[in-house]
């Protein structure tokens, strides 16, 4: 297993020790459903809710050295929470509290990335509609792969999704080239 996977698995298993739900997103997700890629990092969402952040922050920074300074008070404004696993592999812990999160949280399935390493990890739905919602150049390439690779994706499960989350960011942008990219898909 090499470090990023071993630093995944850490993380994950102290989430599964605290019972919190959580999931792998980012690029070992994207191995999974899309093109695999090269990624130095391990991203997570954990759900937290609204109003915990600190709670969950303070009790991961006690397991997990932080990879900036003030890493909590970051972590409450930002809900993201940039750790270090303890073989120095970075890892980032979105907290999520949307009702998307949640549904994306419930539907993730355990992935064996190699021999004795099971993770959760969100369906190809969930990673697109995260990909497709970031919209920045990597990310709707990773959309784009995922698309090409998942021919069978519920389509209106991830039009439903990303109509709501764009009615928050208010831009239609993101649903735009999420049907552009599930159109030219094969």
């Amino acid at each position: 297993m090499n470090a990023l996977l071993k630093a995944a698995k850490e993380v994950s298993d102290f989430m599964a020790a605290q019972n919190w739900p959580h999931c792998l997103i980012g690029g070992l997700a994207v191995a999974v459903w899309g093109e695999p890629r090269t990624t130095l990092d391990a991203d997570f969402t954990l759900l937290v809710g609204w109003g915990e952040e600190k709670t969950f922050a303070d009790q991961l920074l006690d397991a997990f050295n932080a990879r900036i300074a003030d890493a909590g008070a970051f972590a409450e404004s930002n809900r993201v929470l940039l750790l270090k696993a303890s073989n120095g592999k970075d890892l980032d812990i979105t907290f999520g509290a949307l009702p998307f999160e949640e549904e994306m949280i419930r539907r993730a399935a355990p992935v064996e990335f190699a021999p004795g390493c099971m993770l959760p990890c969100c369906t190809a739905e969930d990673l697109f509609i995260l990909k497709a919602f970031a919209g920045r150049p990597q990310d709707l390439l990773d959309a784009e792969s995922i698309a090409v690779r998942q021919s069978a994706m519920n389509e209106d499960y991830i039009l439903e999704h990303l109509k709501i989350l764009c009615e928050l960011k208010e831009s239609q942008e993101p649903l735009m080239n999420a049907r552009n990219l599930l159109e030219k898909a094969p």
